[in-house]
């Protein structure tokens, strides 16, 4: 049974933040990528590209959920997401990991989910003017993507690291082989 990897799209999702990562699991046999929107309709990122979702919010089985991705967006900072709340609780008492870049770490920071795990975002100023009852601030790590259980974090700036990190917790190929991906993509450098 193939691992199911959800991915969250939305009006103005910061397409190019899942841009090194999903063909990357697209590529590999054993997983499985699933976009679903609010409604199942299709939905513009930031960089004007439409995308039509597999299936809409209403079908998701938590239970069938390996990893949710969130990819950033202004729409996290403006409440206009607010309907996975239920879903990310669920997985979060269910153990599932959930892989949260740019905007998407102040919505974790705003329903509390980074007050006790090492996390990062876009900058600590940002998550609390964002998220004004984040208090996670003593665990709050200045790099471009952590994870800690079963959280993962990046800043906006950060999508390879992004990549990385959700590659390393599906362990999508083998440690050394993720470095090599990351190096080539990151710096440029292949190695065999």
């Amino acid at each position: 049974m193939n691992k199911k990897i959800f991915v969250f799209l939305f009006n103005g999702f910061s397409d190019w933040e899942i841009a090194y990562l999903t063909p990357e699991i697209n590529k590999c046999e054993g997983f499985d990528l699933v976009y679903f929107s609010k409604d199942g309709d299709s939905v513009c990122s930031m960089g004007g590209m439409q995308v039509v979702p597999s299936i809409s919010f209403g079908m998701v089985n938590a239970d069938e959920v390996d990893m949710l991705i969130l990819p950033g967006g202004t729409a996290w900072e403006s409440d206009e997401n607010s309907e996975i709340d239920q879903l990310v609780k669920e997985l979060i008492s269910k153990g599932k990991t959930i892989a949260a870049i740019c905007a998407a770490t102040a919505y974790l920071g705003k329903h509390g989910l980074l007050d006790n795990l090492k996390h990062t975002s876009n900058d600590l100023g940002y998550l609390k003017w964002v998220a004004p009852k984040y208090t996670g601030e003593a665990n709050y790590v200045n790099q471009l993507a952590v994870t800690d259980q079963n959280i993962i974090t990046a800043c906006g700036v950060a999508p390879i690291e992004f990549a990385r990190e959700v590659f390393l917790k599906l362990a999508l190929r083998s440690d050394d082989d993720i470095e090599k991906w990351f190096q080539l993509f990151k710096n440029g450098i292949w190695k065999e």
